[in-house]
């Protein structure tokens, strides 16, 4: 874990002033190192370069997210949106299938499901997904964390429940991965987007699978699922390939080169020391939020705050120079590691005037 002085010098040089940006949960602020990393990609297309070293950050990334998600490479797939791989997902469901998620999550999570129209979607609080699990439900799909106001879920209550009733599960981790700790081994099957917490550029989606695959087909596969892809570009793909990246979509390239940087900076910070700093300065923003005597909706510990009545502010905050979200009529303002307790303090007054 990185000291103090060493976390706060790292984030000043990778992350100019820009205001009072407190919108991670839509998007994350790319670092210096990752904005020079895109440029060069630029460069390379536009002087109509080799783009070898593009697919070596493809791979890096691949190797990156592995090492942050607790699992083995080989079961870590690489896309474009979490929609994509949750339709993959609903896809591998037999018909009938009873599918358990939270209510108002995050439309990617469950709609895949919605639209297959043949199985048995199911809708409780977050808060009740444990106790919900029973003998028939073959899969629980939740976001680790809500988009909307940031409450997390009880992730080993649900492992637990999950395994009593033999039901697989899928997580969601786009609003967490990054500044929650995550073990993805502990899950049938995860997923995350790479353009919040994990300081990428849109355009690419983990996805991470069994070592079996359970029982997914790939039916996104192109020339990149094969086993040797330059083999596999023409006709059907003779030999997937033999671990998750037979789940591959063709990659935006240019991405990749961003965001292996941007991992890189997340490795060298630590997800723990990132997690500290993130949850710090939301418990800091709620304890001010109560002496203005606004109440934030329930999200103990969290990195995510929502208040609600609040989200028709959004507009002329956003005049004043602080970026947040309105979630549903919820005001979300959402802490990462390149917030200070200033940027905490500057909302709180506009709120408060």
């Amino acid at each position: 874990m990185e000291t103090t002085e060493t976390f706060e010098s790292l984030v000043r040089t990778e992350f100019a002033p820009v205001g009072t940006f407190l919108n991670t949960a839509s998007n994350g602020l790319l670092p210096t190192r990752a904005v020079t990393a895109l440029y060069d990609a630029a460069l390379l297309r536009a002087q109509g370069q080799p783009l070898t070293a593009l697919w070596e950050d493809v791979e890096a990334c691949r190797a990156a997210y592995a090492r942050l998600a607790g699992v083995p490479v080989e079961r870590v797939a690489l896309g474009a949106s979490v929609a994509a791989h949750g339709g993959v997902l609903a896809a591998s469901l037999p018909s009938g299938a009873e599918v358990l998620t939270a209510e108002d999550d995050f439309a990617s999570v469950p709609n895949p499901f919605h639209v297959r129209g043949d199985l048995k979607v199911r809708a409780v609080p977050v808060e009740r997904l444990a106790e919900s699990v029973r003998p028939g439900t073959a899969l629980v799909a939740v976001s680790a964390a809500q988009s909307a106001d940031g409450r997390v879920a009880d992730l080993p209550a649900l492992r637990e429940a999950a395994r009593t009733h033999g039901a697989r599960t899928y997580v969601d981790f786009s609003q967490a991965a990054g500044w929650l700790p995550m073990d993805a081994g502990e899950w049938d099957f995860t997923a995350s987007v790479a353009y919040k917490w994990l300081l990428g550029p849109h355009g690419v989606a983990f996805l991470v699978v069994p070592e079996d695959f359970g029982g997914l087909d790939p039916l996104l596969a192109g020339w990149v699922a094969g086993e040797r892809p330059w083999d596999s570009c023409y006709g059907p793909v003779t030999e997937l390939a033999h671990s998750a990246r037979r789940f591959d979509l063709s990659p935006a390239l240019s991405c990749y080169p961003a965001l292996r940087r941007s991992l890189e900076l997340i490795e060298e910070l630590g997800v723990p020391a990132i997690h500290a700093h993130d949850t710090a300065l939301a418990d800091r923003y709620r304890a001010g939020l109560a002496a203005l005597g606004h109440e934030a909706l329930p999200a103990p510990g969290s990195a995510i705050v929502s208040v609600p009545g609040l989200g028709s502010r959004q507009p002329e905050l956003g005049r004043a120079g602080i970026e947040v979200s309105d979630r549903a009529g919820n005001l979300r303002a959402s802490f990462h590691l390149y917030n200070t307790e200033a940027d905490v303090d500057h909302l709180l007054d506009a709120l408060s005037g």
